[in-house]
């Protein structure tokens, strides 16, 4: 009977033989009389009374069930599924994106333009890092989302004038060889940015693949601690020739 509701065969003999039976009945003869097995028949009425179609009661120890009135579980089904059909009416139905292509981009202005629309799309986050001259166009528009509450932290090479707290400067040293032009930018921790300069042409990616995402996010703050422990503590670490050596072949 309750199967043309969605219900399943067990639940429907097990309700059938509640709402047949005049008195009500304990497992042992629900098993009985509805040919569920045992093992199942403490699921099936567990279900049927978390969905409000059986009552429970005790007696010498027993646990009785007894199903509604079936005219009460034709109105509770009837209002149910008209809930559910207004439901369905106003719900409205959008595909998350889920493009894990790694697409490439070629030419600085390009770069430049698709940078500036990833930001205008950022809703919590926005992590930016690259070279002072590339970043501080942007700042004016970064620190007007800052200040409706979306976290922007950067790290730019090179000085930039900005009101934003978390910034993070480095400044290269002469023998710093390894430094190269970059920019990578990550939006709410979804979608991805990264370009840099070879042969004198700007090449980059752009991303919404999750482990590339995270990967970055990771590279971001990798860069960030390597650049505010440095700046802490430059004047011992300058003194250690290996440390040094090693921190001046960093491409960060």
């Amino acid at each position: 009977m309750l199967q043309k509701f969605g219900f399943t065969q067990y639940e429907s003999q097990v309700f059938e033989v509640l709402t047949a039976s005049s008195e009500p009945l304990d497992t042992s003869s629900i098993v009985k009389y509805s040919h569920v097995p045992k093992s199942k028949v403490y699921e099936v009425l567990n279900r049927l009374v978390e969905k409000g179609l059986l009552l429970t009661s005790f007696q010498e120890r027993k646990k009785l069930y007894t199903a509604l009135p079936l005219d009460t579980t034709i109105d509770k089904l009837t209002r149910e599924f008209q809930e559910n059909v207004k439901a369905l009416k106003h719900r409205e139905y959008t595909l998350t994106p889920s493009d894990d292509r790694v697409w490439t981009i070629q030419d600085h202005p390009a770069i430049t333009s698709l940078t500036t629309g990833l930001i205008s799309r950022a809703e919590q986050s926005i992590y930016l890092s690259g070279w002072s001259d590339d970043i501080q166009p942007l700042l004016s528009e970064l620190e007007r989302l800052n200040d409706q509450h979306i976290k922007i932290e950067v790290l730019s090479v090179g000085e930039v004038n900005t009101f934003l707290s978390d910034i993070h400067i480095l400044v290269p040293m002469e023998k710093h060889e390894a430094l190269e032009r970059h920019k990578l930018i990550i939006i709410d921790e979804k979608e991805i940015l990264f370009a840099g300069l070879e042969q004198d042409t700007w090449q980059g990616i752009k991303t919404m693949s999750k482990p590339l995402v995270k990967f970055f996010t990771e590279f971001f703050f990798h860069d960030v601690a390597l650049t505010e422990i440095t700046k802490k503590y430059e004047n011992t670490l300058m003194k250690d020739e290996k440390i040094k050596n090693i921190l001046m072949k960093l491409r960060y």
